[in-house]
């Protein structure tokens, strides 16, 4: 049986003086989700958006919103990134002491609840609540810039991963976020990942919809 994957081109990488357009090219692509780097500049060494971008972004698009929250006290805004048109939320291992709480606010809302991890954080930090998880997006890179360089070890990681998942029968997706192109994307499904961010790779493309198009076609065989 083959399987294709969920395709999420990552909006920090658009023209953000031509949001709307980047948005339309999005909705007209084969990709699935829009994903949504929001940035604190204290968990990570950069600030990206806010609310008011993500309600606008929210008014154009017409496919589900992955909001990847980079944030610390993620608990204090969840639900306003709900009200704003978040459907799938992620919040940060290393930014949650009381991760269990964090999801299941997130349930509690109505969104999809991801967990994501930072290179250097095991899988294994998610064992007790991999079973509650709809995602985890797993940094090929660190976090807090776009168009850094993939890093190898995630292929082991996500197959770590996916093991975790198959033993503890959770129906996590794993999602990638770093990093992702066509020498990569393959082996990283093959590895046993669902979801692919692609930021850099998308929108620097002469042909972005070919590039999302090229990513959704690629089959993977499952058992």
């Amino acid at each position: 049986m083959s399987s294709r994957p969920i395709i999420a081109p990552s909006i920090l990488a658009s023209d953000f003086a031509n949001l709307e357009r980047e948005i339309t090219m999005i909705n007209n692509s084969e990709a699935d989700w829009i994903h949504v780097d929001i940035m604190d500049g204290v968990f990570v060494p950069n600030i990206s958006m806010g609310l008011p971008v993500v309600e606008a972004v929210n008014r154009h698009a017409t496919k589900p919103l992955d909001v990847h929250l980079m944030i610390v006290q993620p608990e204090r805004f969840v639900e306003a990134f709900r009200k704003a048109g978040a459907e799938v939320i992620s919040v940060h291992v290393e930014a949650c002491p009381h991760l269990h709480r964090n999801i299941q606010q997130i349930k509690a809302l109505g969104c999809k609840a991801g967990v994501a991890i930072n290179p250097h954080t095991s899988v294994f930090e998610l064992e007790n609540v991999i079973a509650d998880l709809d995602l985890v997006c797993v940094m090929s890179v660190n976090p807090g810039f776009g168009g850094q360089k993939f890093i190898e070890n995630t292929y082991a990681k996500v197959r770590q991963l996916k093991e975790l998942i198959v033993e503890t029968n959770s129906a996590a997706r794993i999602e990638i976020d770093g990093g992702v192109n066509m020498q990569n994307a393959k082996l990283l499904l093959d590895a046993g990942a669902d979801v692919l961010v692609a930021g850099n790779f998308v929108f620097s493309a002469p042909d972005p919809l070919d590039v999302i198009q090229q990513l959704k076609g690629i089959s993977v065989t499952t058992v």
